[in-house]
This record gives structure tokens, sequence and C-alpha cells, in this order.
């Protein structure tokens, strides 16, 4: 009987999925985007835009469920609307260690995100060429 557990265990674990290339990365983060509900889905391709144009060396891909930009394959920055359920009611732009946005000994990691206007944007974007350059 054990045996056969953990066959059934073996079957259950899910395999990480390599990407081959930029493309499958691309294709995978606008998949992700393009499954969220209004209006995350609409903030989400903005600010999928905005990274793509801010910094174009950096590599689509889903991590941890959430469309992510790696340089060198370690994720740079990342966002996510709806995760566990759809009463949330921002969304969440975030940045890990190894994006250049380190000031003294506090700094802020991610933001909530309620409206995409012009002026978050603009502040996106910067935060994006700061943080891989």
């Amino acid at each position: 009987m054990e045996k056969t557990t953990k066959q059934a265990t073996k079957k259950v674990v899910a395999r990480p999925v390599k990407q081959t290339d930029k493309a499958d990365g691309e294709g995978a983060v606008l998949a992700n985007i393009a499954a969220m509900p209004e209006p995350y889905r609409a903030m989400g391709e903005r600010i999928h835009a905005i990274i793509r144009a801010s910094a174009p060396s950096l590599t689509p891909k889903v991590w941890y469920g959430m469309p992510a930009y790696a340089r060198d394959g370690k994720v740079v920055c990342f966002f996510r609307g709806v995760i566990f359920s759809n009463t949330e009611r921002y969304m969440t732009i975030g940045f890990t260690e190894e994006a250049k946005l380190d000031e003294g000994r506090m700094w802020p990691t991610s933001f909530a995100l309620v409206e995409l206007t012009a002026v978050e944007e603009e502040r996106i974007s910067a935060l994006v060429k700061k943080a891989v350059s």
C-alpha cells in the first residue's frame, strides 16, 4: 500500500514548466493576463506593455501564477490581480531583491494599484527603469 501511495503522489506533483525562449514566456504571460477578470485584465495588459517598453531586456514569464519579468533568469518585477478570490480591491505590482530600488535602510517592494492613469503609468515606468539600471 505504501508503494501505491508514493506512486499516486508522484503523479499529482506538478512539474515546473521550462520556458525555452522569450516568446514562450510572452505567450504564457499574455494568456495569464487574458484569464484575469475585469478590471484587472485591462490593467494587466497596460502594465505588461509599460514594463515591456520600459525594460525590453527583461524576459516575461509566469512566476508563482503571476506575470513576471526576469533578467538572467531571476525575476525583477511582477504583478497580480485576483489570485485567491475575486474580492481583492486592488492590483499589486511588486519588485524582488533583484530590482535595484534600494534606498537607505527601508524602501517599498510592492505597490497597490486601484486605478491606472497616466500618473501611475509614468511611476511604474520610472520604477521599472530604475529596477533594471
